[in-house]
């Protein structure tokens, strides 16, 4: 399975929004500035995430959008399936050898565990813990 640039813009839009949670609206304006993408492709983006009640838009002056659940309820499978639809490497066919049919299965498992089990909250705290720095080595 290929993740669009819906899908990715997409996580990006709503990492954005979760990291602001509690900080009142953010405009997509900012989001595209922020993050160096088109502010047109982002509005075409958040209308599927506005109708999902994922996030929710303040009008006015100081409007913008907002989360409309904790990043802690909303997984980025949420996000995928809203913007990409079902999320599967392949139509699984009834009529094919029950091998390669096993193998779809177990890869579209595979992603859907790590897409619902990854929330927004996890994705805008996000902190690499390959960080060399974090280590002490004796030689």
């Amino acid at each position: 399975m290929k993740i669009s640039t819906k899908g990715r813009y997409g996580l990006t839009i709503m990492m954005a929004l979760a990291k602001k949670h509690g900080e009142g609206p953010t405009s997509l304006k900012s989001i595209a500035k922020d993050y160096d993408l088109s502010e047109h492709y982002l509005e075409q983006l958040i209308a599927p995430l506005r109708n999902a009640m994922f996030v929710k838009s303040i009008r006015g002056a100081y409007g913008g959008y907002m989360l409309a659940a904790d990043p802690k309820e909303i997984t980025a499978g949420d996000i995928i399936r809203v913007l990409e639809g079902p999320i599967s490497p392949v139509e699984v066919l009834d009529d094919e050898e029950p091998a390669k049919r096993d193998l779809w299965i177990k890869i579209r498992d595979a992603v859907k565990e790590v897409l619902d089990s990854t929330t927004l909250d996890d994705l805008a705290n996000y902190k690499e813990t390959a960080d060399l720095e974090d280590y002490m080595f004796y030689i």
